[in-house]
């Protein structure tokens, strides 16, 4: 048996911790991914919570690491937090392979757009009457938030499916209630986020709220809807392309928590 028969795929976020933090949405996505046999073994990381990178990585036996980040941009924890902690964690090899992170994947615009037509037809709308806006992290120090953000705008306004696509964000401006006041009819709102954490359930759910506005649907977080996994999938399938057939049937690297 050798190296190539054996390939792992660690989901790598921000994570929550303390409070009411939530990680379980990114622990039920590899729990998805390894009942489709997409690697050998599927685990997740957290920059903040647990388990750590490194515990996670740790736990690993495959000799190719598949990582693929979930986060919405290729921002400070994507591009040099988790590097970092991967080489502390003694993965800086040619074995690891780091993919690009959920919010640049090609694939999120149809998914996205399959979701928020999906709420417009429970409240009763056509997806032309209805405006989406994606609301993200966003950050005044770092503009890749915004610049992820937009580019997922732009696809979306090509398919010429909706109303309008305006981008809202929770650190920077334009803010939730800036956007839906300029907006003439109904909205749905689409989190940007991985998972049910702090700005994921409680921000996003409060700031909706706060609106007052019947017409104002929330699509839910990106990381935390089914098919999340799907498309996911596809992404770690192309990587792992160059083994595919010898990476055997998926078990899910649990670890023990503190």
């Amino acid at each position: 048996m050798t190296g190539l028969d054996h390939c792992g795929v660690l989901l790598a976020a921000h994570g929550e911790r303390g409070g009411g933090a939530d990680n379980a949405s990114v622990e039920r996505l590899a729990a998805a991914l390894s009942g489709r046999n997409v690697a050998a073994e599927v685990g997740c990381g957290f920059i903040k919570g647990t388990p750590t990178i490194s515990q996670a990585v740790r736990a690993f036996t495959a000799s190719r690491l598949i990582v693929y980040p979930m986060f919405f941009s290729d921002g400070y924890f994507t591009g040099v937090r988790l590097p970092q902690l991967l080489a502390d964690a003694g993965r800086a090899d040619a074995n690891l392979t780091i993919l690009p992170p959920l919010g640049l994947d090609p694939g999120l615009a149809a998914l996205v757009a399959a979701k928020v037509t999906q709420a417009t037809r429970e409240h009763g709308l056509t997806d032309s009457q209805a405006a989406v806006v994606l609301l993200a992290h966003g950050a005044t120090s770092n503009a890749a938030s915004r610049r992820a953000t937009e580019r997922l705008a732009q696809r979306l306004r090509a398919r010429a499916q909706f109303f309008a696509v305006a981008c809202a964000f929770l650190e920077e401006a334009p803010t939730l209630d800036a956007v839906i006041e300029r907006l003439p009819g109904p909205a749905v709102v689409v989190g940007l986020f991985a998972g049910e954490g702090l700005h994921g359930a409680e921000d996003v759910r409060r700031l909706i709220a706060g609106l007052g506005r019947p017409d104002v649907a929330f699509a839910g977080n990106v990381g935390t809807w089914e098919q999340t996994a799907d498309l996911v999938a596809v992404a770690i399938s192309g990587a792992a392309a160059p083994v595919r057939g010898s990476c055997g049937h998926s078990r899910q690297i649990a670890i023990s928590r503190r």
